[in-house]
């Protein structure tokens, strides 16, 4: 992996207004992404993960301008002398590093067309930049052997396929322009788990093979564990921990971060009872409490959460935490299963 950034966002928000009356006035804001900031190295992969609601997928599609945010930049840097801010990229500038970026979505049903041929749906990227068509062909079969296809089933439509043979079919359309950064959004979580281990097998291949970089948005941390080199965690919007994956998983430095991990399967049934279940209901983007949001879950909460908002910030190398008690909490992790393997179901 290079320590070369091929993506940086700074500040990045992306809030939607809140209207009421006949005149439809704005009396709020739903802060989806709430100024989030951090760096993607080339071929790396990052996890993003959080409970349901917190903004992780907003800002992937933020990222690469599926939607549009409402303020901040993302700097993207496919090429030694490329360099543009896909948060204000003006569309004809968006076409152009359009083949650079692509998305894998969650559902693999309902991504895919049902009255097109896997070979079209595959190809169609490559015919929106007006490829020739010979070239299309070539680098369809291609591409689809890569991901575990049958190219003598092209021609099929996507009923005629398991979930998993769509999973990789949503893989293959975002592989075939040959980005190099790639957001993955719960890529793995509407399949079965034997399923699961496979694409995530796969998705590991093609990030070394083809030195991919990655953002994997994901809720379950036992997923992102055996793919990710660093994990960012987020809660109501923000970037509240990130960290390299050893680093996290080990020694976690922010107390939502330790109450996701006791989560965490383990196979000694004699630490079940160890999870740590949060009171509360989580915060309401529309109307976060005051200081650190997640001070009313918390149970290290003090005085100063109530009415400060602790930055996010670099408590050692590498290892970045928004809590005010980070340095003195002593939380629980797990031990990481990361290795350079398949993964074993």
């Amino acid at each position: 992996m290079s320590t070369k950034p091929l993506l940086k966002v700074q500040n990045l928000k992306k809030y939607y207004p809140i209207e009421s009356g006949l005149m439809r006035k704005v009396t709020g804001h739903v802060k989806a992404v709430d100024d989030v900031s951090f760096e993607l190295a080339q071929g790396e992969v990052l996890g993003l993960v959080g409970e349901s609601g917190c903004g992780k997928t907003t800002l992937g599609r933020c990222i690469i301008r599926a939607i549009d945010p409402t303020a901040g930049s993302a700097q993207f840097m496919p090429g030694d002398d490329v360099s543009i801010d896909l948060a204000s990229a003006d569309k004809k500038t968006l076409q152009s590093v359009r083949q650079h970026m692509n998305m894998v979505f969650q559902d693999p049903f309902s991504s895919l067309s049902p009255r097109m041929t896997v070979r079209e749906i595959i190809g169609e990227p490559l015919r929106a930049q007006r490829v020739p068509e010979r070239e299309i062909t070539q680098r369809v079969e291609r591409i689809a052997e890569m991901c575990g296809l049958n190219p003598a089933h092209l021609s099929r439509y996507p009923n005629a396929f398991s979930g998993g043979q769509r999973q990789r079919v949503c893989i293959a359309r975002a592989l075939v322009t040959n980005p190099v950064l790639l957001v993955a959004d719960e890529p793995v979580s509407a399949l079965d788990v034997s399923i699961q281990a496979q694409i995530l097998n796969l998705l590991q291949r093609l990030q070394r093979e083809l030195n991919l970089s990655f953002i994997f948005v994901a809720h379950d941390l036992s997923v992102v564990e055996h793919i990710a080199d660093r994990v960012a965690v987020m809660y109501v919007g923000k970037i509240i921990e990130l960290a390299s994956t050893e680093d996290l998983y080990s020694r976690p430095r922010h107390p939502y971060t330790e109450a996701l991990l006791s989560a965490v399967p383990k196979p000694d049934p004699d630490l079940a009872d160890e999870t740590i279940i949060l009171g509360g209901e989580v915060a309401s983007a529309a109307n976060p409490p005051s200081g650190c949001y997640f001070h009313p879950r918390c149970r290290y909460a003090g005085d100063v959460c109530k009415n400060a908002a602790p930055p996010l910030r670099e408590i050692e190398p590498g290892h970045w935490s928004a809590c005010h008690f980070a340095e003195s909490l002593d939380l629980a992790g797990v031990v990481p299963e990361q290795d350079e393997g398949e993964i074993v179901t």
